[in-house]
């Protein structure tokens, strides 16, 4: 009896035990079966970073209530690629970051030093005193220092020789020794070619040497004068003159159209020096920038006279926000000094701004992370692969679109004589070939007056050149032999 109970008292328990195993085995299941169909963690699992910014256009704009810009999309890229949530957060102070008096950072660098954010996103630029206590990542944006100008306050008196400056100098000078030899090889070829003239003792060569000028003049205005060539030889160095001077006129009409649709002539402030040389304009940056501490670290002597200027009337020049730097340059007699990038896109936006030509300081704009953070690496990397896949050129395409784009013109310069080098190769064959062409003519007349007077024809080729070419001797000597007998 007892027996039995304990029997029946252990099935039933088995059965319960395998009951209960049975319930929980397919609850285990369904939680792994769901793991597997959302590989990816819950946003609520995701580390979130805290973002610092600056409000500057186009990296980060305030657009209904929203951010929005170049900043801000590659920051939705880099969280996209490496799976973080983050909370953007305007920089209280409105600065970039720089040592203050007391000696503590100021802007988005002192916010990441205490803490109150995790990196920061903006254009922000990688410096030596910045690296020293924040960290940065690859550069995703180049730029370097420029002068931003307003084209009105520039604008210089034209210069009363305005109508050569489509050439250069050099390429004038070339163009002034191609036509006096020009016209000393229609010199010379017009006396060596019998064509020209027969008989030397009494014919008279209508191309001296200053009628030849003033036919090569005529060529180059395009105007025929006389005399007019007769020979072979004479024929070739004219229409190779000519050939020359049309195309040398296309050119400088070309050129000088080019200069006059610029809509400016050459700026008065093309450097860093025509800037400090110059009184009509106050030049500034902004406070605290990496800008103003590069003039203020640097070995040039004029960066120095640039820095002591801005830091004398610090509270005059110096800008509070590159909003602020825009609007001064457009409605003052102002320079500003900034990041060259921007100053491109504000004279895009705005068509009357021009930057100078010069940029300085060659440098980029990096994510700055805390010392030994784990993120500095993993930013570098996603940026090198935004940067090879060609989302960063895609960003930059466009952020930095505006109405004045197409307004803008390539810069204008003086044509060079390396640009005209094949005109004057062509040239200068073709004199050649006259000079050749007049030898060729006076040799066939040698040697047809060698033989009716049987003399060798070196003789004779030698007595035609002495007569065509000091042909006044020559008559003076005849007449004076003529008037001996007479006597």
């Amino acid at each position: 009896m007892d027996r039995g109970l304990h029997f029946t008292f252990c099935v039933i328990t088995t059965v319960l035990l395998l009951r209960e195993s049975s319930q929980k085995a397919p609850t285990r299941s369904d939680d792994a079966a769901s793991k597997g169909a959302d590989p990816r963690a819950p946003a609520e699992a995701l580390p979130t970073l805290t973002v610092t910014t600056i409000l500057e256009d186009p990296y980060v704009m305030v657009r209904s209530a929203e951010l929005e810009g170049y900043c801000i999309d590659l920051l939705k890229a880099l969280a996209a690629m490496l799976h973080f949530g983050y909370k953007v957060k305007v920089v209280g102070d409105g600065q970039y970051g720089a040592v203050s008096s007391s000696g503590n950072w100021t802007g988005m660098i002192g916010e990441i030093l205490r803490r109150e954010a995790d990196i920061a996103v903006a254009p922000l630029t990688v410096t030596s005193a910045r690296e020293e206590v924040v960290s940065f990542t690859t550069p995703f944006l180049q730029t370097g220092i420029g002068i931003l100008l307003r084209k009105d306050s520039t604008s210089q008196d034209m210069p009363f020789f305005h109508f050569l400056a489509p050439f250069s100098k050099e390429t004038w000078t070339g163009l002034l020794f191609a036509y006096v030899l020009t016209c000393f090889c229609l010199f010379l070829v017009a006396r060596l070619s019998p064509c020209e003239w027969n008989e030397p003792k009494n014919e008279e060569n209508h191309f001296s040497f200053l009628n030849s000028l003033w036919f090569g003049a005529g060529a180059l205005a395009l105007q025929g004068v006389t005399p007019r060539p007769k020979a072979l030889s004479v024929r070739v160095v004219a229409a190779v003159w000519w050939l020359f001077t049309i195309a040398l006129l296309a050119a400088y009409i070309a050129n000088f159209t080019a200069l006059l649709s610029s809509g400016s002539e050459e700026l008065p402030i093309q450097t860093f020096e025509d800037l400090v040389k110059q009184r009509k304009l106050e030049f500034g940056t902004l406070d605290g920038s990496s800008t103003f501490y590069y003039f203020k670290n640097s070995k040039n002597p004029i960066h120095q006279m640039i820095y002591e200027y801005m830091d004398k009337r610090r509270d005059h020049v110096l800008v509070k926000t590159y909003q602020e730097a825009v609007q001064r340059v457009m409605e003052s007699n102002y320079a500003f000094i900034g990041e060259s990038i921007s100053q491109d896109l504000a004279a895009a936006r705005h068509c009357n701004l021009i930057r100078a030509p010069e940029v300085i300081g060659a440098r980029g704009f990096g994510i700055a992370t805390t010392q030994a953070s784990p993120w500095t690496k993993q930013l570098s990397i996603a940026v090198l692969k935004l940067r090879e896949s060609g989302d960063l050129d895609y960003l930059r395409n466009k952020w930095w679109e505006s109405s004045c784009l197409h307004k803008t013109r390539d810069r204008w310069s003086p044509l060079q004589p390396q640009a005209l080098g094949g005109l004057f190769l062509t040239l200068a064959v073709g004199l050649a070939l006259g000079v050749i062409a007049a030898v060729v003519e006076l040799s066939n007349k040698s040697r047809r007056a060698a033989g009716h007077v049987k003399k060798s024809c070196c003789s004779i080729f030698i007595e035609e050149i002495c007569t065509r070419l000091r042909i006044k001797e020559n008559t003076r000597q005849n007449q004076e032999t003529s008037g001996r007998p007479t006597a």
